[in-house]
Order: structure tokens, then C-alpha cells, then sequence
């Protein structure tokens, strides 16, 4: 098939900025070459192969009995952690303010999901 004026190869082309030149004529494309070579490529899975939007870096935090004791008498006291008692509870329990922060939400969102089925 000839690459024409308006043949979707061409308007890729030019949409990339490499067809400069007039319909027609063409050149190798420098990408196609690379293209290729990764098609070619086998695929192992990696720390890019979770799940879509996961970040890959950290690894599920694993709370002790002690810790998630303390966490849900905290939260049956109040639902919604104050900065006070985020660092107060990050430091009893030698966890960050944001996985405090995280398991809050976390546990308001058990929560609500509880109560609706409950319904």
C-alpha cells in the first residue's frame, strides 16, 4: 500500500515530525528499527507487571496484634485521626504518620462497607 497524503502512515509520520518530505517518498523510520527489537524481546514479568496503578516500591505493611489493637481503640474513640494523635500513635507504635494516616482511611472505608451490608 502506497503511502499517500493522507494514508494513516504518513499523518503518523508527520504527527512525530518526521515527514518532512512529500507523500511518496519514503525512509526507514529511526523508531521502527527499536519497534522491533522489543517485540522480538521476551517478556519477563517484572516490577512493572502488577496490577494497573500499583506502585511498585513498597511492600504491604504487616501490623502486629499490639499495633491494630491500639489502631481500633483509637478509631472506635474517633473515626477521624487529628494531627496530634497521628504523630502521638506514629511514635507509640513505631509506624509513619502517613501509614497511620492510610490505615485510618482504610479502616473508615472496612467500615462503611460493613454498615451497608448490615442494611
Amino acid at each position: 500500500m502506497e503511502k499517500g497524503p493522507f494514508s494513516v502512515e504518513w499523518l503518523a509520520q508527520s504527527s512525530r515530525g518526521g515527514a518532512r518530505e512529500m507523500p511518496g517518498e519514503s525512509r526507514p523510520c529511526p523508531l521502527d528499527s527499536a519497534r522491533e527489537r522489543e517485540a522480538a524481546e521476551p517478556r519477563s514479568p517484572g516490577p512493572a507487571a502488577g496490577p494497573a496503578g500499583a506502585v511498585p516500591g513498597r511492600s504491604r505493611t504487616k501490623f502486629s496484634a499490639a499495633q491494630l489493637q491500639e489502631l481500633e481503640r483509637s478509631f472506635r474513640e474517633q473515626r477521624y485521626i487529628g494531627a496530634g494523635e497521628k504523630r502521638r500513635l506514629a511514635a507509640v507504635l513505631n509506624l509513619s504518620q502517613s501509614q497511620i494516616k492510610t490505615w485510618f482511611q482504610n479502616r473508615r472505608m472496612k467500615f462503611k462497607r460493613q454498615t451497608q451490608d448490615a442494611r
